[in-house]
């Protein structure tokens, strides 16, 4: 298990390119409700938004299949239709089908992906869009999201726009459901690990100015805000930058505790080997992103002997069932494919909404409430709270360090810790 571990964990790092119950999400003005026929008095009439039936539930997204992000979105498309055809063969959910519609490939390109979203909604009417796919379309879409009204689970991207504390009407993000890592909350977890598993006071942040770093910077800002005694030193630099040593020496002579690199893909090994250059010796962390054998390569051999580098991650294998149960219904090409994990674990966040509200009214307002009436658990590990507005994404992260390759860790990291919240590594 440790080496299946292994072997998906450098891949979980998908492209990052309310009150509980209250009801207070906005009806939209396109979620009009239509009674469910019947000829029997006695049965209760049935209320349903858009996309939703007697026998059907449609949902759709616009992920990419073609360009440089087909290896993510087909394979992701792939594990999400592997769950629902699971669900459709044991009868759907509640006697309803759940059908899917891959709207169109928008290629990545975000007025494409604005045009497609308006067709799901307008002309399509679907009930959902599941699995709302890339940083540029998500960006330029999320406040149509908002205005729609539609109800959006899962997203292929971190996105600081997705992220609401206190979500109560749809302009705040009510009707958004993040279920990845969020690159904010991520930062969060970050000082929890800095502080709670290695003791650190004084933290150092060297953060990109693109959305990742930032938003990364933003989180673990307000999590040290939140502790007594905790201090971080931030310095910024470019994205994609060769020469980041002006920003190295400012943390070097800041004689902090750790080191929080907040920098997806490129820079991240720059500043690992800038920071081995000028001999600063103290451990470091960065997001999910960065755990792939690329990273791992990049940096295992400037680090020896001078400071660990770690990488947080969002899955887990614990449960051998739920893991065989995918490897059941997925294409064989995808046993171990994580981006047609996510897929999967996107279907049965939507599809747990719906279990959710079996027998009641099929409306948007149900199905949101419903969302958030208790935590939902991830088949790979851990569970996400939407309750009381939250839209935090993931929750809980575990953490690898970077090591030589072996056959036990064969992308380069070693599983160090397991998935844990920033309460339960506080508590510690």
């Amino acid at each position: 298990m440790r080496k299946l571990l292994a072997l998906s964990l450098a891949l979980l790092m998908l492209v990052s390119i309310a009150a509980c119950g209250s009801g207070n999400a906005e009806p939209s003005p396109s979620a009009s409700t239509t009674p469910a026929g019947t000829d029997d008095p006695g049965t209760k009439e049935i209320l349903y938004s858009q996309g939703a039936t007697d026998t059907e539930i449609i949902i759709a997204n616009s992920a990419a299949t073609s360009g440089a992000y087909a290896s993510v979105g087909v394979p992701f498309l792939a594990g999400l239709e592997a769950y629902l055809e699971m669900v459709n063969a044991e009868g759907g959910i509640d006697g309803r089908k759940i059908t899917f519609n891959h709207y169109t490939d928008d290629e990545f390109d975000p007025a494409k992906g604005k045009a497609a979203l308006a067709g799901m909604v307008e002309d399509e009417k679907v009930f959902a869009i599941v699995g709302h796919f890339g940083t540029p379309v998500v960006g330029a879409t999320v406040d149509d999201l908002k205005d729609y009204g539609i109800p959006a689970v899962y997203f292929v991207t971190g996105i600081g726009q997705l992220y609401a504390e206190h979500a109560a009407t749809n302009a705040d993000g009510y009707n958004i459901f993040p279920v990845q890592p969020i690159y904010v909350t991520e930062g969060s977890i970050m000082v929890a690990y800095a502080t709670g598993q290695f003791e650190a006071k004084k933290i150092g942040v060297i953060y990109t100015n693109d959305d990742a770093g930032m938003d990364i910077y933003r989180g673990a800002q307000a999590q040290a805000e939140k502790l007594n005694g905790v201090e971080l030193v931030a310095e910024q630099v470019t994205a994609g930058a060769a020469d980041v040593s002006a920003a190295v020496t400012a943390i070097k002579n800041a004689n902090v505790d750790f080191i929080i690199i907040a920098s997806i893909q490129g820079t991240m090994p720059t500043i690992v080997k800038e920071l081995a250059t000028q001999s600063v010796n103290k451990d470091c962390i960065t997001t999910y992103v960065n755990c792939s054998s690329a990273m791992s390569e990049a940096v295992v051999n400037d680090i020896p002997g001078k400071f660990d580098v770690y990488a947080m991650g969002w899955v887990a294998y614990d449960d051998a069932d739920a893991l065989a149960l995918y490897q059941e219904w997925a294409p064989a090409d995808y046993a171990m494919n994580a981006y047609a994990q996510t897929g999967w674990i996107a279907g049965h966040f939507f599809c747990e909404g719906l279990r959710r509200i079996a027998g009641q009214d099929i409306t948007w307002e149900n199905y949101m409430n419903a969302l958030e009436s208790s935590p939902i658990k991830n088949p790979f590990g851990g569970s996400i709270d939407y309750s009381n507005g939250q839209r935090l994404g993931t929750q809980e992260m575990n953490l690898s360090k970077v090591v030589s390759p072996s056959d036990e860790w064969p992308a380069g990291w070693e599983l160090v810790f397991p998935l844990s919240s920033v309460d339960s590594l506080l508590s510690e």
